[in-house]
């Protein structure tokens, strides 16, 4: 009896697990992550059919077969040379990045609980098996075979580039370190992973956690009825009918600490959004900022750096912390002069008032914006009714045919991961198809704050195949109300202007390898395409073709062109004050040479604004607790970047301007041809010189913003 029981015992066992390997062989099979290419137009993601049960069974078989295809590189008997070893490293690896920026893509705009925990597996699989590769020896001696006899070989510019580039990245990844630190380089790394995506996570739960109910229809005075009707159906989708919720998304908290004349609200908004973070309950970051500066300075001084910032700014075009520094500061000091005479005005208007107290941060946007009224006779509310969300849309694509022949059509059968996400076909002026653009404009719970340019597939001759690009600009901006569409404010509109820039680098990339195509340049040049794309959402012949009245359809009138003209200069000291103090923040972080035992991220915080003398009525942008570009994204010791890229887009639009023409066909061909198209395939600052014919100053983005005459 006992040996028929341990038989059928055995049975049971063997059939259990035949049928495990069948579910999970049919998982594998049925996984859209996994298929050899996508059933879809144009071959976009199949989103309806992606479950979240998908990722984590897609990441390892993705990251199996990167194993294998480096494999074949380190095993291959023949003498390495471009071809076998920097190609063939080039094309590997596609499949876990398809499936790698389908998720990130998606958590950072369409996330969930389920999402994130998913991502609390992939990152140290992922941070693992990238070391695996940086760190693989007989990989790396290959490559480093190639790279020394590079002047005998015969590449051209985009293949010295790569060759370049991959040795770099190697090098810079520890695969020159001795042996016995590369264990330790491995464990920083995959720490780090953890961290900064924690912050992330963090960041987004605060963002969600607050909501200042109003049930008292007098707490509403001074906010316009579209910003009172937004924060009603806030209200409603919340479960709160018949009360108004403010959050703090941007469309949500700017026009609230704009217009609302209850200043005690005012305060505890503000403070809510810049204590994010600094909350000590479970979502605080101090902890986490501690580590994460710690560690990115041991692998730094591993590397041979003094600081993270020497180790970033190695390859960007600044190349050093001084040259940041020295830049930063000629922006910052002209720029807090103008913003202490701002501070001065606004405290005239509140004494003026009668108002018995003193201009603190949460009063800033509320008084400057009475200034403008009065003193250009220009208010915000007067402008967006002629900035309805479509119409933007359309000027920029308009933009993009009179610089470049760009024709934007909206398709209605491709998948969409929301039902709000749009979805446009690009060609160019023969015709010929450029590749896809998403677009994805208002806020929900799911999403991050803020404003981006991705891609689901970068441009490229992958494998012989000419990849076309899929991007997608990710934006959080006001949602219609009732019977009104969305309007913007002009800030969004800059915005808008800007992330559709950066789409238009994707889009008009023009280079063989994937590791060099689209925005894959230096942190301080990709911010050139975003930033100039801007300058032409101010041009008065630019609004007159798209600024038009949701209702009349009439176009801007030309004394509100004339009043937004004479306004450009306004608040600047404030823009500029408020933008770079976050990043010198940035730079002081990662300039410390020494390891930080006892750290308070406050202290440090509150002595960088007494060092560079930030003034007490406006705060860093960004607190290093929410702090998501430095300590969760990909700008650290890189904020400066914004900065750096102005100087570059003040003085590239100037070429513009110098002809006459805003839209002159001659210098945009040059800007696609030596900007948009050459990825990172040469040396940034020469193709800027090959646009300009000379290298950039700084006094063009001075002029720009009234600092100098």
């Amino acid at each position: 009896m006992k040996r028929l029981i341990f038989l059928l015992t055995a049975v049971f066992f063997i059939n259990a697990c035949n049928n495990q390997n069948n579910d999970k062989k049919e998982d594998m099979e049925n996984n859209p992550l996994l298929a050899e290419k996508f059933d879809t137009p144009f071959e976009v993601p199949p989103f309806s059919e992606i479950k979240n049960k998908h990722y984590l069974p897609a990441f390892k078989e993705a990251i199996k077969i990167h194993e294998k295809e480096i494999d074949s590189i380190v095993n291959n008997s023949e003498e390495p040379d471009f071809e076998n070893t920097l190609v063939a490293l080039d094309n590997s690896g596609e499949l876990l990045d398809r499936v790698q920026n389908i998720f990130d893509n998606l958590k950072s705009a369409n996330t969930n609980d389920s999402m994130n925990r998913i991502a609390e597996k992939v990152a140290p699989l992922l941070s693992r098996h990238q070391d695996d590769i940086a760190l693989n020896k007989k990989l790396f001696q290959r490559i480093k075979t190639v790279y020394d006899k590079r002047d005998s070989l015969d590449l051209n510019p985009e293949q010295q580039m790569l060759l370049k580039k991959i040795y770099e990245n190697f090098v810079r990844g520890g695969a020159d370190l001795p042996e016995d630190k590369k264990e330790r380089f491995r464990e920083i790394n995959k720490k780090l992973s953890e961290l900064t995506l924690k912050f992330g996570d963090n960041l987004l739960k605060e963002n969600n956690a607050f909501e200042l109910i109003i049930d008292n229809k007098d707490d509403l005075a001074g906010l316009p009825d579209a910003v009172i009707n937004a924060a009603a159906e806030t209200a409603t989708s919340k479960g709160y009918d018949g009360k108004w919720v403010f959050t703090l998304q941007k469309p949500s908290l700017i026009p609230f600490l704009t217009y609302s004349e209850k200043r005690p609200l005012r305060e505890k908004i503000f403070k809510a959004y810049i204590n994010r973070g600094d909350n000590n309950n479970e979502n605080d970051n101090k902890e986490i900022i501690k580590q994460i500066v710690n560690l990115r300075l041991e692998r730094a001084e591993m590397l041979g750096f003094k600081s993270h910032a020497d180790y970033i700014l190695d390859v960007n075009m600044a190349k050093n912390p001084e040259n940041v520094f020295d830049l930063t500061y000629k922006i910052w000091k002209p720029g807090l002069k103008v913003a202490e005479q701002e501070a001065a005005d606004i405290q005239k208007m509140i004494d003026k008032e009668g108002g018995n107290f003193k201009l603190k941060p949460w009063d800033w946007w509320y008084y400057s914006e009475k200034i403008r009224k009065e003193k250009y006779d220009l208010d915000e509310e007067l402008l967006r009714p002629y900035f309805k969300l479509e119409n933007v849309r359309e000027g920029m694509f308009l933009l993009a045919g009179k610089l470049y022949g760009l024709t934007f059509t909206e398709l209605k059968n491709v998948p969409v991961y929301q039902k709000d996400v749009l979805v446009f076909e690009v060609k160019d002026s023969d015709g010929k198809h450029i590749g896809i653009y998403y677009a994805d404009y208002f806020p929900r719970e799911s999403k991050k704050g803020g404003a981006w340019m991705t891609s689901f597939t970068k441009q490229s001759h992958r494998k012989g195949k000419d990849v076309k690009p899929v991007v997608m600009n990710v934006l959080n901006f006001t949602k219609p109300s009732g019977d009104k569409p969305a309007l913007l404010s002009f800030e969004e509109v800059e915005t808008m202007f800007h992330e559709f820039g950066h789409a238009l680098h994707g889009l008009l990339s023009e280079c063989t390898y994937n590791t060099l195509s689209g925005t894959s340049v230096a942190r301080d040049f990709v911010e050139l395409p975003s930033q100039i794309t801007e300058n032409w959402a101010s041009e008065p012949e630019m609004l007159k073709l798209y600024a038009r009245h949701y209702e009349t359809n009439e176009p801007m009138p030309d004394e509100l062109i004339e009043k937004i003209r004479k306004s450009r200069h306004f608040n600047q000291g404030f823009i500029t004050t408020e933008y770079t103090a976050a990043a010198l923040l940035d730079m002081y972080w990662h300039t410390l040479t020494e390891k930080q035992d006892n750290l308070d991220v406050n202290d440090f915080e509150n002595n960088t604004a007494e060092k560079i003398g930030l003034i007490p009525e406006i705060v860093f942008r960004y607190r290093s607790t929410n702090f998501a570009h430095i300590f969760s994204g990909g700008y650290s010791a890189g904020y400066y970047a914004y900065q750096w890229a102005a100087v570059l887009d003040a003085d590239a639009f100037q070429a513009f301007k110098e002809t006459g023409d805003i839209f002159n066909k001659n210098i945009a061909t040059k800007f696609r041809k030596y900007i948009l198209s050459k990825g990172g395939t040469e040396d940034p600052m020469e193709l800027y010189i090959k646009f300009r014919g000379k290298k950039p100053t700084p006094e063009a983005l001075l002029k720009r913003k009234g600092f100098i005459k």
